[in-house]
């Protein structure tokens, strides 16, 4: 197919960009960024991490994307430029610690620049050791809590979930592990960070192309214009997305620019 003016690229990091198995970003997929950089095609990175964790990556030593779509959708930045935030509701806050506590599970509130959580157990210990990452500093949780939150993480099974997620106001919940699960207003995922972008821009929905691979990119890949599911994909990512190139370890990032004519 054609680029269909594709003027900016957004892509998840985990599992897409950010290898788990090799611990490493492709280097198919750092040549294909900085050659569609070249042609004046912006780069987003679209992901459920905050702006700390998504440096601990290592992924901003490696590429300078255009910009940064955080915590599913949360908070968009332009270069060092915040222009959109959307967070979550004080009493929500409030209601979910009061859950962690009550179902004895972990949770992790992430703020715009750090992340805090209130207890550690073998489930928060799993789930960062499958994804190479490190849990945030515990902290107990005052109620009221004292600080602006985003995004949640309860390191709980279906079963919790399904008890306490009836009884917040206006979320909703992306798993992304058997023991962790995404917590965001209803009105906000990854598509509302990225028209956030393109209406800075001036741009509309067809000039965009997502590229993910989790629950937490399906908002994201059935709003832009075009849209691809990695090899590796959950099945959901793969229903909803146009095309599906291959596993991130076998260049499925940059043959999947090439499959739509970017590059």
């Amino acid at each position: 197919m054609g680029e269909k003016n594709i003027k900016v690229v957004f892509s998840d990091i985990d599992g897409t960009l950010f290898s788990h198995k090799s611990g490493m970003v492709p280097p198919s997929a750092l040549e294909a960024i900085k050659a569609l950089q070249h042609k004046g095609i912006k780069v987003f990175l679209s992901s459920g991490r905050n702006y700390y964790l998504i440096r601990k990556t290592g992924i901003l030593n490696l590429i300078r994307p255009d910009g940064l779509v955080m915590m599913n959708g949360a908070c968009a930045a332009i270069g060092d430029v915040v222009i959109y935030k959307f967070p979550i509701p004080g009493d929500v806050v409030d209601a979910m610690i009061k859950f962690s506590y009550r179902l004895k599970f972990g949770l992790t509130l992430i703020e715009e620049s750090e992340g805090h959580i209130n207890m550690i157990d073998d489930r928060v210990i799993d789930a960062h050791a499958k994804y190479g990452t490190r849990f945030p500093q515990p902290r107990k949780f005052p109620i009221p809590y004292d600080r602006t939150v985003f995004q949640m993480i309860a390191f709980c099974d279906q079963f919790d979930e399904d008890l306490f997620l009836p009884h917040l106001k206006n979320c909703k919940a992306a798993r992304w592990d058997e023991y962790a699960v995404d917590i965001m207003p209803r009105d906000s995922d990854k598509a509302k960070g990225i028209q956030a972008v393109l209406e800075y821009y001036g741009w509309d929905k067809e000039n965009a192309l997502s590229i993910g691979d989790g629950n937490n990119d399906v908002d994201m890949l059935l709003y832009t214009g075009t849209s691809i599911a990695m090899g590796n994909a959950v099945d959901d990512a793969k229903k909803v997305a146009d095309f599906v190139t291959d596993d991130i370890d076998s260049d499925g990032w940059s043959k999947a620019m090439k499959m739509v004519g970017l590059l």
